[in-house]
């Protein structure tokens, strides 16, 4: 398959006390075209800022980048200038934000909101531009369009807002829709809505789709691969059905042991003992030795490597070390 996103090492640091503080150390991952890639780790795992660090998203913070390449198309965004990346984001990539209840401006229209990227973007007039609006409102799902244009965010429910995120970015057909936490703070019927509008919005459209959750359910039901993300690093990588049915890294063993089955009988359900690491105090070697069942005296000495192994997979880990897995360019 033809790749559209290629992060090769990518390394992403903040300024603290005038000291510089790594938070993504090496990722690796790439998108293929049509494909809708899962992003899945703990709070605290580099999900998000990975997604910022594609998007550029650090005006105002202490943050960038400062290692590796993001290549989208034939272009590293890493290298292009700030008004050369604002032609990219919104029309070529798009993002839907975690909270769509402050992810909107309060204090202007959905209209006034929804028209900016699509002015920008398409260079469309005042009322094919609203046209557009009303058109893309309409397929995402949302009754009374032209009304709602009209309405400010508090006079909509939390479901309606996403539902309207989710217009704001698909507005100027974008090739890469980056998704973090789409769900959060939806109520259970409305989480299977928004999912299924993105699901037949991406196969309709071909997008292809970076969706960040810790949701594996949601990851099963949506995604055709999954990079499994902790401390900052890429931990597994593997198509989503061989990562359910055959996990490598004992860290993705201990998420997926941890969602509760239909029909378990245990009193308790697995957990993964402690939490992840803080970037200013990062233990030596693996950062998940200090909390894997699995720990080998090398795992305290040395980082892992990442290892190909079988089908494509891959996996941060010394237990595969033995089956010769090749190391990762």
């Amino acid at each position: 398959m033809e790749k559209l996103l290629q992060i090769e090492k990518l390394e992403t640091e903040f300024t603290k006390d005038k000291q510089a503080l790594k938070i993504l150390h090496g990722v690796n991952f790439h998108i293929n075209k049509g494909e809708v890639l899962g992003l899945v780790g703990e709070s605290g795992s580099g999900k998000s800022l990975t997604s910022l660090s594609i998007m550029k998203l650090f005006k105002g913070t202490s943050g960038e980048i400062s290692g590796g390449r993001i290549q989208f198309n034939d272009q590293d965004l890493t290298n292009i200038s700030e008004s050369d990346m604002r032609k990219i984001r919104g029309k070529q990539i798009a993002m839907i934000f975690q909270e769509p209840m402050t992810s909107l401006n309060p204090v202007m229209k959905i209209g006034e909101q929804l028209l900016e990227p699509i002015r920008l973007h398409l260079g469309l007039k005042e009322k094919q531009a609203k046209a557009h609006a009303v058109s893309i409102l309409k397929k995402v799902g949302i009754p009374r369009a032209e009304e709602i244009i009209n309405e400010f965010p508090h006079q909509l429910s939390g479901g309606m807002r996403q539902r309207i995120m989710i217009a704001m970015a698909i507005s100027c057909n974008p090739q890469l829709l980056i998704a973090d936490e789409p769900t959060t703070a939806l109520d259970v019927t409305i989480q299977a809505q928004i999912l299924d509008l993105m699901k037949q919005l991406q196969q309709k459209e071909n997008m292809s789709v970076l969706l960040i959750t810790h949701d594996l359910g949601v990851v099963a039901e949506m995604c055709d691969r999954v990079v499994v993300m902790y401390a900052g690093r890429v931990v597994e990588e593997a198509d989503v059905f061989e990562l359910f049915e055959s996990p490598k890294h004992p860290y993705t063993k201990g998420l997926i042991g941890s969602v509760p089955k239909l029909g378990q009988k245990k009193e308790k359900l697995d957990s993964i003992k402690g939490n992840v690491p803080d970037p200013s105090n990062l233990p030596k070697g693996c950062k998940f030795a200090p909390r894997c069942n699995n720990v080998m005296p090398i795992c305290y000495q040395e980082e892992p490597p990442d290892l190909k192994l079988e089908n494509g997979r891959s996996c941060s880990c010394w237990l595969y070390k033995e089956e010769r897995g090749d190391i990762c360019v």
